[in-house]
């Protein structure tokens, strides 16, 4: 499509949707061409992210921020003429946080990408574009590390990190996203520009604010840069890995080793995901295996030894038919690239819906056996995966076809997953965030007077309502 092409396209979108085209070439001279996208076939690549909520809105542009100083330029516009802005990192999301509004501009944060190492405070002040793995990589560099690690840490976003409080295989021992966040820049809906936090290990001035925006999901603010705690490099890890005939037995198996230590990873595959897994990479994993879990110890020298061997004994102990344990890092590191690729490896074999529901540890035996149960009585294969050590599952339904009956069976079956961890003191999300297909059960977690607390403090900050709009609320 030529420019003068997009822009009549652009021209006649601004005005079906109130914002007439002299206004929508006002936010363009703001920002310039390269920056403020209006092509259809454009437009359509930002529509949706992996989730793939239903019904989303065909947006009047795209903005593909670079500087704090873009997003406030955005945010003002937006507010002034009441157009509604949805943040979008790497796209990755999977509750349909980065859904488009009809009319709306999405506002991507991908080409927002600088980082700098601070060896002497083990901090990093980082864009919100840069992947996950991309941060990693800077800050090994300097001999440190960055523990949150989601199993799409290759192709997930900071800023998604930082939107959903995302955790990850390493969080049972090292915490999640909001564990690591000291300070932050921050965007507000009327383009107000604050910065809270900083380097600073111990803090305590003030309301706890940077708290309140990470796992905000884009609805009180844009994060444009954030100020991240680093620790020494990991030490070199042991792998044990048992197998199980069933998951109740390998819950259980989860519940002995966390009552007597704090592994460095506790990860679980059904054989759902495991069968999967070996038909997409062929890793020569057991596919009659009823589960398996994978466990690590990073701790030095003797100790080391001695928490592998309370792994294997714990696992032992409960019903595992085999256990295998290794100090290769790289023989090691095979398993967590099989867990690591469940989902890709599941997306596959159909069309998937993900949830992301948790309990405390003593409810897991029970949740995994109510999966299943739903999965049973519904007719539809729900593989499952989890982050073990913390209660957090990832309970994943499989749709192979296209039948409506077997798709209206699915979204029953999504929704009693749901019901099952509330109904056990548990959550809907873990760590992929509320967004859209998680909305109408939020209520059911927090209680009434808890939503209202947290419109009120929605309203505060974004008092048109033009953040997110969607999401969680």
């Amino acid at each position: 499509m030529s420019a003068s092409t997009a822009d009549s396209a652009a021209d006649h979108d601004a005005a079906s949707h109130g914002v007439t085209a002299t206004e929508l070439h006002e936010l363009r001279a703001r920002l310039g061409d390269t920056q403020l996208l209006t092509d259809p076939d454009v437009l359509e690549g930002y529509r949706q992210d992996w989730a793939k909520a239903p019904d989303p809105g065909m947006p009047l542009a795209v903005v593909r921020a670079r500087a704090t100083e873009d997003v406030r330029e955005v945010m003002r516009w937006a507010s002034t003429h009441g157009v509604p802005v949805v943040p979008r990192g790497a796209g990755s999301g999977l509750s349909g946080g980065a859904t488009a509004v009809e009319g709306g501009i999405v506002l991507s944060t991908e080409l927002m990408r600088a980082i700098e190492v601070d060896p002497v405070t083990r901090t990093a002040t980082v864009q919100p574009g840069l992947y996950n793995a991309e941060v990693k990589a800077a800050v090994a560099e300097h001999g440190l590390w960055y523990p949150p690690d989601p199993s799409s840490y290759e192709i997930c976003s900071i800023g998604g990190n930082i939107a959903t409080n995302a955790g990850g295989l390493c969080c049972v021992k090292y915490g999640v996203t909001t564990d690591y966040v000291l300070g932050m820049t921050v965007v507000l809906a009327d383009g107000t520009v604050v910065r809270l936090g900083g380097a600073r290990l111990k803090d305590t001035a003030g309301l706890s604010l940077t708290k309140l925006f990470v796992g905000s999901e884009g609805t009180l603010g844009i994060v444009t840069e954030i100020i991240v705690r680093l620790l020494p490099e990991q030490p070199p890890r042991s792998t044990v890995v048992g197998i199980f005939p069933d998951v109740v037995a390998c819950s259980e198996a989860v519940l002995a080793i966390t009552s007597r230590i704090r592994p460095a990873m506790l990860e679980f595959m059904d054989n759902v995901s495991i069968r999967a897994v070996e038909a997409d990479l062929r890793m020569g994993l057991d596919t009659s295996a009823g589960a398996m879990l994978l466990a690590q110890s990073d701790l030095t020298g003797a100790d080391r030894a001695a928490e592998t061997e309370l792994i294997s004994e714990a696992f032992r102990a409960n019903g595992a038919t085999e256990v295998f344990a290794t100090d290769d890092s790289d023989e090691g590191e095979q398993f967590t690239v099989a867990r690591r690729a469940a989902f890709t490896s599941l997306g596959k074999v159909g069309s998937l819906l993900l949830e992301d529901v948790g309990v405390p540890l003593p409810a897991l035996p029970q949740l995994v056996a109510g999966i299943e149960e739903i999965s049973a009585r519904r007719d539809i294969p729900i593989a499952l995966v989890a982050h073990a050590g913390d209660g957090n599952t990832h309970p994943i339904i499989v749709l192979e076809d296209d039948d409506p009956d077997r798709a209206a069976r699915a979204q029953l079956a999504f929704g009693e997953v749901m019901d099952l961890a509330i109904g056990m003191g548990g959550t809907i999300t873990g760590e992929h965030g509320v967004g859209r297909l998680k909305a109408p059960w939020l209520p059911a977690q927090l209680g009434e007077d808890v939503m209202d607390l947290s419109r009120r403090i929605k309203t505060a900050l974004d008092p048109h309502g033009i953040l997110n709009p969607g999401v969680m609320f």
